[in-house]
């Protein structure tokens, strides 16, 4: 990471009421004394001016803005900022840019390095950082709620906290090593090898969470599969209320899986319609129920539905046997039955619905959302929300569990600090260049 200035437009470009553009390093001013008449000697950290901004050659106005400085340390970088608020047109953030990148030691900024550098500063680690990214995406309310509670830094003080406890015992081990000629009393070999174990067991119990946090980021997966003709893409219409899929009472019509995102009472959730399952020698349709059987493993949640005019729920049982405990039965077509046959299928615990009449949706929907909820609920004290945090954390763990001190203690110490490193390696606080550029990258330029 070079010492020049950075800029960029922090706002979306295009036509809006305000653009905010931010300028971020040790000449920051600079471009205040260039491009406006405020005196930079004397200009009040966090104070809001109004002021015209101008051409840094022809002295032209290009807008009236408001301008406000934060000053080292205390910034979003930890460096100075300056941050211009001008109308949103092309024309004017064209112009003030463009005078920007005729200053010396002014370069515009690259995606994520304010964040970047806010983590190289000490303003924040790597999980935070992480979760103001995840903020910047979120799309559905517990999206927001969790990003924000992990930028606030949730996670941080967790992977911290054990990582504390394991440089204390690293630390009583160094020690030891230093003095090879005196042997580790029995109670702290207890208290250490105690620590250890329940540093091993809290990480377990962390790492069970069923990926419930990448869930949250990326979606919860719903696959409907059934037989040809059961209704699976009437009921992604109804589930959407647009025509998502398309319809038809030719068998295997749905040849390939297709996925649409819906927000249900602030969850993720991705719908995938699947190849209707059925014995064929139609290669291509063929492929499209190999494919369906591979979304089957994947979900989170497997909607079974049937045509309750004709079959019954025995159809799925070679389903069931090995996805029982995610597998909702669904009877369509319910608007053919008696209430005594809809009354029985619900004892059977089907839910009743008519996909083509739209009947039932609104109680499927609200059964999904309970299905998600406990499965969040029950794993959301602190959740792995990344994949890197979960193979981290299990390389911290395979290490920990490699530990005892009836080895040699340069072996227990060295176990120790690599575990000790893998939840450095989350949080930012060992050497990790490597994942840095690929953190940061996925930004959006200007944050």
């Amino acid at each position: 990471m070079d010492d020049k200035t950075i800029y960029a437009l922090s706002t979306v470009y295009g036509k809006s009421g305000v653009a905010v553009i931010r300028i971020s390093g040790q000449k920051a001013l600079d471009a205040v004394k260039r491009m406006t008449t405020i005196d930079t000697a004397k200009i009040k950290p966090r104070y809001a001016y109004f002021t015209d901004i101008k051409d840094i050659v022809t002295r032209e106005t290009l807008d009236k803005c408001l301008l406000i400085y934060f000053k080292s340390p205390n910034s979003f970088t930890g460096e100075d900022i300056v941050e211009i608020q001008t109308h949103g047109s092309k024309a004017v953030v064209s112009g003030v840019l463009d005078n920007l990148s005729r200053l010396d030691d002014f370069r515009m900024a690259e995606p994520g390095e304010y964040s970047k550098r806010a983590f190289y500063n000490g303003k924040m680690d790597l999980t935070e950082a992480e979760g103001l990214a995840d903020l910047i995406d979120s799309e559905t309310s517990e999206q927001r709620k969790y990003a924000l509670r992990q930028m606030e830094g949730n996670l941080k003080n967790l992977y911290e906290t054990w990582r504390e406890e394991l440089i204390k015992v690293l630390a009583y081990l160094e020690a030891y090593i230093d003095f090879p000629d005196e042997d580790i009393p029995e109670d702290t070999v207890f208290k250490l090898e105690n620590t250890v174990f329940k540093l091993a067991e809290a990480i377990k119990e962390h790492l069970q969470g069923d990926k419930i946090g990448e869930r949250l980021r990326e979606g919860f997966r719903v696959v409907i599969v059934g037989p040809p003709n059961a209704g699976k893409s009437s009921l992604l219409n109804a589930i959407v209320k647009r025509e998502a899929a398309i319809v038809s009472d030719i068998a295997g019509t749905t040849r390939d899986a297709i996925d649409i995102h819906l927000d249900i009472k602030g969850y993720p959730v991705m719908f995938t319609d699947t190849a209707g399952l059925r014995e064929t020698e139609e290669e291509i349709e063929q492929l499209g129920i190999k494919l369906a059987y591979s979304k089957i493993q994947d979900a989170d949640l497997v909607l079974c539905l049937f045509d309750a005019s004709k079959d019954s729920v025995q159809i799925f049982d070679k389903i069931k046997k090995s996805f029982k405990n995610k597998i909702l039965f669904i009877a369509n077509k319910c608007d053919n039955l008696t209430f005594e046959q809809c009354s029985d299928l619900e004892k059977q615990n089907c839910v009743a619905i008519s996909a083509k009449q739209r009947q039932g949706i609104e109680a499927l929907l609200d059964k999904i959302h309970s299905y998600i909820e406990e499965q969040f609920t029950s794993n959301s004290n602190l959740l792995i929300t990344r994949t890197r945090y979960r193979e981290a954390l299990k390389e911290t763990l395979e290490n920990l569990e490699m530990f005892n001190l009836k080895k040699e203690i340069e072996l227990s110490a060295e176990d120790i600090r690599l575990a000790a490193r893998g939840l450095g390696k989350i949080t930012g606080r060992i050497e990790v260049d490597d994942i840095l550029d690929k953190i940061f990258g996925s930004f959006c330029i200007g944050k």
